[in-house]
């Protein structure tokens, strides 16, 4: 069997599907990714890429028209930044946002300076002009601005669009290059026809046509998979979520029954997973399904173990083990596929093409290692989190699983926070169900995009009849977010708070005092470890 290293690089995407394509090359905004997003929104394909990229090989990926996102230097700096001059004589169109069109104005003979008065938060802007770029967007509106930098000595070659009172080049045009510039992010919910601008420049100026289309890209991924597997098996890896569960029903699309399934019951998952598992893969694929008991072995490894990274890897070495073990009785396989998504080749670092600063380390980026022997098969690593959804009900996966919440890759590992025992993960269970159960009947669920309770390492006084207890304190979170980069904790009725408390002390043996998280992302993260 090959290396899975040297295939995982090697899975070219589906051209068709990418004929129409824009690239955002990425200065480090925090929004770089949700550039992406909102143009596909427009059923054009766009791919994050690396700021230097080069002329040739943006020749060879051929985008209808690039993007250059924000980012949090300043181009006259030592050191910033900055696109390579060559891409501005491709004759690509070319838009410029926040730091990107200080980039491109700079290197086109403007002058970025320091401005007099910083832009944080909303502004109103005020068109300046008349533009295929403007339609559809009136004479004033609300944006977001987040500057300390602005073009201030605009060169004849440009003309402005629009202005506020602070910065007199809010939006620009060059005069003979397809380039635009916008000193506000459209991106975010905040601007005001930003989806409209954003649109206009991938319609308008760079002519798509918005022909990716989630039909196509299953039947072309479809058809991909078919060549490269042939007649041998493909396992895949399951975990319960949305993730591993699309990816399973695509191939089993693709392949039917040389699909082999492995799911390794950790002792960490949530009430009724594995026997969820079965019934759903007995009822929508009727194929292989081997599903591991392994929870006694990592329960003894995590005994005593209360540091969360440690936990981590615990969890990652003990389920490589079983995993490889189970894999060696399923015979003819050369394949392995894992539910990877864009973000996380993104933050990986694993592609080439991409940024190039690796925010961390994902488990399912080539997250089984090379040695057991698999070719890699990532077949949604094209695609963002509500992409795949779309592609899981197009394949008739059920409402309910393709809506589910996120589950963190070690489990309730960290969210049982202190000692792991097998008591204190039933506890957590129990007052998790309890929470995902009241969601549900409030009709509150799909309203928040994360909810679920922690087992807090400390007790605390109660009382209950006559007696006084010392018992455990549990924590309820939720959230609401777009992308998971940021997050507001939730603002769930208080009625439905108490009721959820209550429940929870009545039914759930042990714990006699709840609490409800309102920290948001940043400064905290949405899980707790």
């Amino acid at each position: 069997m090959a290396n899975s290293a040297a295939k995982a690089a090697s899975q070219p995407a589906p051209p068709d599907s990418h004929a129409e394509r824009i690239l955002v090359l990425d200065f480090g905004s925090q929004t770089a990714q949700l550039i992406a997003r909102r143009v596909r929104d427009q059923h054009v394909f766009c791919q994050l890429v690396r700021h230097d990229l080069t002329p040739e090989r943006i020749r060879e990926l051929n985008p209808k028209g690039l993007i250059l996102s924000g980012g949090p230097s300043s181009v006259y700096e030592p050191g910033a930044p900055l696109p390579h001059p060559g891409i501005f004589q491709l004759g690509i169109p070319i838009l410029g946002i926040c730091y990107g069109m200080q980039a491109a104005c700079r290197a086109l003979g403007c002058e970025v300076k320091p401005c007099l008065s910083r832009e944080f938060g909303h502004t109103q802007v005020r068109s300046a002009d008349t533009d295929p770029f403007l339609v559809g967007v009136p004479d004033e509106w609300t944006v977001w601005m987040s500057h300390g930098d602005q073009v201030q000595n605009l060169s004849e070659q440009f003309q402005v669009l629009a202005t506020t009172d602070t910065c007199p080049n809010a939006a620009v045009k060059h005069h003979t290059l397809p380039l635009y510039g916008l000193q506000f992010h459209p991106e975010v919910t905040h601007t005001q026809f930003g989806e409209q601008l954003l649109a206009n420049f991938v319609r308008n100026v760079c002519g798509c046509h918005g022909n990716w289309k989630m039909s196509s890209f299953i039947e072309e991924q479809v058809q991909s998979i078919r060549e490269r597997v042939g007649s041998s098996r493909v396992i895949c890896g399951l975990s319960g979520g949305v993730d591993s569960s699309v990816t399973a029903a695509l191939l089993f699309k693709a392949i039917g029954s040389q699909l082999s399934c492995i799911f390794v019951d950790n002792g960490l998952v949530r009430r009724g997973e594995t026997e969820q598992v079965r019934k759903e893969f007995s009822e929508h694929f009727q194929t292989d399904l081997h599903v591991v008991d392994a929870r006694d072995l990592f329960l003894n490894q995590l005994a005593g173990v209360t540091d969360p990274q440690q936990k981590r890897k615990i969890i990652g070495k003990v389920f490589i083990d079983v995993f490889r073990e189970e894999a060696k009785s399923i015979k003819d396989a050369k394949f392995l596929a894992q539910g990877t998504l864009y973000p996380d080749v993104i933050e990986s670092g694993a592609n080439p093409d991409g940024p190039a600063a690796t925010i961390k380390s994902h488990h399912n980026v080539g997250g089984l290692p090379a040695e057991l022997g698999f070719e890699l098969i990532e077949p949604l690593r094209d695609l963002f989190k509500d992409e795949v959804r779309r592609m899981g009900l197009e394949l008739g996966l059920p409402e309910k699983l393709i809506w589910r919440h996120p589950f963190p890759g070690p489990g309730l590992a960290v969210r049982c926070l202190g000692d792991i025992t097998a008591q204190r993960l039933e506890t957590l269970r129990a007052v998790d169900a309890v929470f995902i159960e009241e969601l549900e009947a409030a009709g509150l669920y799909r309203e928040v995009q994360q909810a679920f309770a922690v087992l807090l390492p400390l007790q605390t006084v109660g009382v209950m009849g006559d007696a006084r207890t010392y018992e455990d304190v549990v924590a309820l979170r939720a959230v609401n977010t777009d992308n998971f980069m940021t997050a507001d904790w939730s603002r769930l009725p208080f009625d439905f708070l108490q009721k959820v408390s209550n429940r929870v002390i009545n039914s759930v043996r042990g714990v006699n005092r709840v609490v409800y998280d309102i920290s948001s992302k940043p400064p905290s993260t949405i899980e707790w470890e």
